[in-house]
């Protein structure tokens, strides 16, 4: 049987793999095993290539079933210990020719088999079959058969299909290439689960004088797993950063949906159709940024641990970096082997940067203390892939980070370490402040300051001054004021840069202010209040002589109108007492003491009247003068109008 070896593997970050198979085959049947859960992939994505000029004439495979429900119409079934005894009883009935010891052989129909009541059952069993020409049934026993030829075809059949099925195990599908006769160059590619390559990073630097900087070199290993049923030899290997769209689509399980029944109608067949092909332009090759370890030729360093000379030209990086759109690939130059079962580390990345060390103090990623950071620019060339980064200083190990996400040309902070030396204590508070005030209409409009403040106390208990970035968070909308300017901005921190002496403490203070706009009504305002704004200088004593006036002026309208509601509670008094003489007039007569009392009653409502004729001009002066208020309130208000 023809093999088809992996030639290459590109593997992603988000769970799969493509894989390319490729060999010179012969014949017209190649076989490829896939584990059960991968055969949605395969059936999704198999691409079959004959690059010999021949021809790929099908593909199939094993349907996804148990194999108790593959061998349901399957009339041979043999056990492990007793196959011949199986295979005879399961062709019952079927043409065959056994070959019995002592060089006999006989043709006939299968009859069956009888058990015997012997020791050993089955060399015992009683073979009956009906000879060929004749009606004589001869019986040997099993122990006799030395051979079995079916002549049967649907028999033949039958056993070939157990066999098969028996060879296929129960986690693995097979996928069979159907071929046209001769000699195929044939490449397989394929997409399949596979568990994402990660990355790990060495960064080995070497200090300047004044141990703030120097000299780094950055190496990068991609690790993946071969978890394929078969050893990788000299392959070719692609590692891509980014993550594609990819799902999983359930091909295998087959699926019968119910159809509408629709009747045959009578129809006249249409003639040729045909459509313009679509030009495809041509796709333009993609960008290729390559790296290539350099080797130089250095005196011998003095005796280290580790150092990035040394380590640069021990190992050999041969990648080549390529931008797919919104991914990236790294293109291993070195052909890879890796045993089955095994895992594997590739280098990838080897390359030397300048660095510079600062302490980054943020309290959401460490209260209390800053952390010791490298920050170097990627001039590597290829987007560096997220993974943790030994840091080795002065050839000793110093600490661990986690090297982001980084695409060319980025910053990257790698924080390793804490500085205890150095402790920060934080304060914050808020407040407002009114900037100034117009006067618009019949309203006081403020401007406030709304600020806020916090404070970093930083206490150094190390020989030496420290420097550290104090990361700040950024607001929207608020800016700095009486504030040092900020050393670097971020989409979300601005970084201050103190310097704390030795065995001291310095403290840094950050205010941030935005402005507000509100206002309040004019006529709710009191005259201590506005006496207070004219003492901070926000109005002066002849706006507050008017607003005075303007007071004034409401309160007397305010005064009125109590007026007018006291009219209003007198007229309902009135309108009672009448209600209650008007029902007590009802049953009374008009002679003798009834009628006397009767026009006591009718004079006091006529006084009631009077008076409320009296109310009614009252409260028509009152509304008079109302008015005339309110006229001259407006007449100040717009003398009042101030700009903003």
């Amino acid at each position: 049987m023809a093999h088809l070896p992996i030639t290459h593997i590109t593997l992603y970050k988000h769970g799969v793999g493509f894989f390319e198979r490729r060999a010179a085959v012969s014949g017209e049947v190649v076989t490829l095993s896939f584990r059960a859960d991968e055969m949605n992939d395969i059936l999704k994505s198999l691409t079959v290539v004959d690059r010999g000029g021949g021809q790929v004439l099908g593909v199939d495979y094993v349907t996804p079933q148990s194999r108790e429900e593959r061998l349901a119409d399957c009339s041979i079934r043999l056990g492990d210990r007793s196959s011949l005894y199986d295979l005879l009883a399961g062709l019952r009935g079927r043409q065959v020719r056994l070959s019995l010891d002592q060089s006999e052989t006989v043709s006939g129909v299968l009859l069956g088999l009888d058990e015997s009541p012997e020791r050993q059952p089955l060399a015992g069993a009683l073979v009956s079959l009906l000879r060929d020409g004749s009606d004589e049934v001869q019986v040997v026993t099993l122990g006799r058969v030395q051979g079995v030829e079916i002549l049967d075809e649907r028999g033949v059949g039958d056993l070939r299909f157990f066999l098969q099925t028996a060879l296929d195990q129960e986690n693995t599908r097979s996928v069979t290439l159907r071929l046209s006769p001769g000699e195929h160059d044939l490449a397989v590619s394929y997409v399949a689960p596979a568990p994402t390559w990660r990355v790990s990073y060495r960064f080995v630097g070497e200090p300047d004088e004044e141990g703030q900087g120097g000299r780094a070199l950055l190496q990068g290993w991609g690790l993946f797993d071969n978890r394929l049923g078969e050893d990788l030899q000299d392959i070719s290997l692609a590692l891509v950063a980014g993550m594609p769209l990819s799902f999983v689509y359930d091909l295998t399980t087959p699926f019968t949906p119910e159809r509408p029944v629709v009747k045959e109608e009578r129809r006249v067949a249409a003639g040729p159709v045909t459509f313009a092909a679509q030009s495809v332009a041509p796709k333009a090759e993609p960008r290729v940024a390559a790296l290539r370890a350099g080797r130089k030729v250095m005196a011998a360093p003095a005796p280290r641990r580790i150092d990035r000379e040394s380590l640069q030209e021990t190992v050999a990086v041969e990648t080549t970096g390529e931008t797919l759109g919104e991914l990236f690939r790294y293109v291993i130059g070195t052909p890879v082997t890796v045993g089955r079962g095994r895992s594997a580390l590739v280098p990838i990345i080897s390359e030397e940067l300048d660095y510079r060390k600062d302490l980054l103090y943020n309290r959401r990623q460490l209260p209390a203390h800053p952390v010791a950071t490298l920050r170097l620019k990627n001039t590597t060339g290829l987007t560096l892939e997220r993974g943790p980064a030994t840091v080795i200083a002065g050839g000793e190990y110093v600490g661990e980070a986690i090297l982001p996400l980084t695409a060319v040309g980025g910053e990257v902070v790698l924080p390793y370490a804490v500085e205890l030396g150095l402790k920060v204590v934080e304060q914050n508070g808020a407040g407002r402040e009114v900037r100034r005030l117009s006067i618009h209409g019949a309203y006081l409009q403020f401007e406030e300051w709304a600020t806020r403040w916090r404070e970093y106390r930083l206490t150094n208990s190390t020989a030496g001054p420290l420097t550290v970035l104090v990361e700040h968070p950024r607001t929207a909308h608020y800016d700095l004021f009486d504030t040092p300017a900020p050393q670097e901005r971020t989409t979300e921190y601005l970084r201050f840069a103190v310097t704390v002496p030795a065995g001291s403490e310095t403290t840094l203070k950050v205010q941030e202010r935005r402005l507000t706009r509100r206002r309040e009504e004019l006529q709710k305002q009191s005259y201590e209040g506005l006496q207070r704004y004219l003492q901070r200088g926000l109005l002066d004593r002849k706006t507050l002589d008017q607003l005075a006036k303007l007071l004034l002026l409401w309160e007397t309208v305010a005064d009125y109108e109590k007026k007018l509601a006291e009219c209003d509670q007198e007229r309902e008094k009135i309108y009672q007492a009448q209600r209650q003489i008007q029902g007590n007039m009802q049953p009374l007569s008009q002679a003798g003491k009834e009628g006397a009392l009767r026009a006591r009653y009718v004079k006091q409502l006529e006084s009631s009247e009077e008076r409320l004729r009296s109310l009614e001009q009252r409260e028509a002066d009152l509304k008079t003068q109302i008015k005339r208020v309110q006229q001259e309130l407006e007449v100040r208000l717009q003398g009042m109008e101030t700009p903003n």
